[in-house]
């Protein structure tokens, strides 16, 4: 699908000035420049145009309010002036996978007075001895290349997802925790179900002995009476 097509189904009959974010990623791009964004988006603070094959960004029109721009796997080198004057309150670029070699081709960037963070990730000029200590001192706004400050913390969002991960993973070993408690405790409650049942059985043994003791004395105290009968009936013999 070419950019345009893609622009046009991303609005959803809303019009452009209502775009706050903007993902284009794998979408054509004609002759490499960007087309179908206009100066109309004048409230976008997220584009994403991955892998779209860009080789210049010479029409990409004024954003004054864009924030975050991911460019990653594109084929640009060069033209990075343009984003300095169309979109001057950058904090976060994104350039992973292209075709930046030198220092020269960042310099641009020098007048994103915002910029805070820069990716470079599988550019060339990753390659070029002390590239990191070089970008910082080029671009001393930017406070993480690469994800990475100077000091080699890791930028917060990358912080915050890995505590979201954790939390996910945190989450199986509570929910076995559950499991196992309810298994103990419905194991608890068989057990509890036998001992009353225990109970109840002997109960009933206890009623039966008692009922055949009754039985018993009852057929006792017959057989005294029918021996007293006999002994009488002798004497009247007698």
């Amino acid at each position: 699908m070419d950019m345009k097509k893609r622009i046009n189904l991303e609005l959803r009959n809303r019009s452009p000035a209502e775009i706050a974010e903007l993902v284009l990623d794998n979408s054509r791009s004609a002759d490499g420049e960007v087309e179908g964004l206009t100066d109309a988006f004048t409230e976008l603070e997220f584009l994403s145009m991955v892998n779209v094959g860009l080789t210049s960004l010479a029409k990409l029109p004024s954003l004054p309010k864009l924030r975050k721009l991911e460019l990653s796997d594109n084929n640009l080198s060069g033209s990075l002036e343009t984003l300095s004057e169309k979109c001057p309150n950058l904090t976060y670029l994104n350039l992973s996978g292209n075709k930046i070699k030198e220092l020269s081709n960042v310099e641009a960037l020098q007048n994103l007075k915002s910029l805070q963070s820069l990716d470079l990730f599988n550019c060339e000029i990753t390659s070029l001895e002390d590239y990191r200590e070089s970008v910082f001192e080029l671009l001393p706004q930017v406070t993480y290349l690469d994800g990475f400050d100077q000091e080699d913390n890791e930028a917060p969002d990358s912080e915050a997802d890995d505590e979201d991960e954790d939390g996910e993973d945190g989450a199986g070993p509570t929910g076995d925790y559950d499991d196992e408690d309810d298994e103990e405790d419905d194991e608890d409650g068989s057990e509890g179900g036998e001992e009353e049942d225990d109970d109840e059985d002997d109960y009933a043994e206890e009623e039966e002995e008692e009922e055949q003791a009754g039985v018993q004395g009852q057929k006792r105290k017959r057989d005294v009476e029918d021996e007293g009968e006999d002994d009488d009936d002798d004497d009247d013999d007698d």
